[in-house]
């Protein structure tokens, strides 16, 4: 019989050597990201050059090494990006052992399933929210106050948006897996659902920095996701 300190001590060599691989993924994406670092940083400027108006606007740099950086930075959220269903496998098979076999052996399905959530979060911001968010924000250019946009600043923010909206559209992922592996009871989500969606309104506020329309246009989603999340546990989990 295996003591108590062993058991921990194996849980956290586990945890360990997913960690590495996670990382070791997300440097491995990063380094091949930044070959395309350019192509990328075009692809993330289209939102904002097919405003109306910016048909006349040039990203700027300032500092010698912003545009360096900036692409430093795209790279590592391309990584991060692209790493994903690697990430995703890993912690999957991190909780596994505490689940049925027939549910490991679901590992695929659930890593699909979760990185096609993660891709249609972001692909709803770069295409739905940030066109929008843009034209709000580009709205109060004028003939005495002409925008001049940083590269490194436009970047990081079209990324940080891409990438939340990514993560947000895992709340049905997040919820199974928290009910799995038994961090919360089996109804906890469908009794809390008042709280669930005041904390989503709340987050499309801040992703949506404030724009009205992009908020509603993210919270009916979510709040889709999160009915999506309490009919998957309830198809695929039993009470306890």
């Amino acid at each position: 019989m295996t003591s108590p300190i062993s058991h921990v001590t194996s849980h956290l060599d586990e945890l360990r050597k997913r960690l590495v691989i996670s990382f070791i993924a997300i440097i491995c994406c990063s380094a091949a990201a930044y070959l395309f670092s350019e192509q990328i940083s075009r692809i993330l400027m289209v939102p904002l050059l097919s405003t109306k108006q910016a048909i006349s606007v040039q990203l700027v740099y300032t500092k010698l090494t912003e545009a360096f950086i900036s692409y430093l930075k795209i790279a590592i959220f391309a990584g991060l990006f692209f790493s994903f269903p690697i990430i995703l496998y890993e912690l999957w098979m991190f909780v596994s052992p505490g689940l049925h076999k027939n549910e490991r052996k679901n590992v695929l399905i659930i890593v699909l399933w979760a990185t096609f959530l993660f891709v249609a979060g972001a692909g709803f911001a770069y295409f739905v929210v940030l066109p929008r968010v843009l034209i709000f924000f580009m709205g109060f250019s004028g003939p005495q106050l002409e925008p001049l946009p940083k590269l490194g600043g436009y970047l990081t923010f079209v990324a940080r948006t891409v990438l939340a909206f990514g993560l947000s559209f895992e709340i049905p992922f997040l919820m199974f897996a928290a009910v799995k592996t038994g961090i919360v009871k089996f109804d906890y989500f469908r009794k809390k659902r008042m709280y669930g969606y005041a904390a989503i309104l709340v987050l499309s506020i801040l992703l949506a920095a404030g724009d009205l329309m992009a908020s509603v246009l993210l919270a009916f989603p979510l709040i889709g996701l999160y009915e999506a999340g309490n009919i998957t546990i309830r198809i695929f989990s039993s009470p306890a």
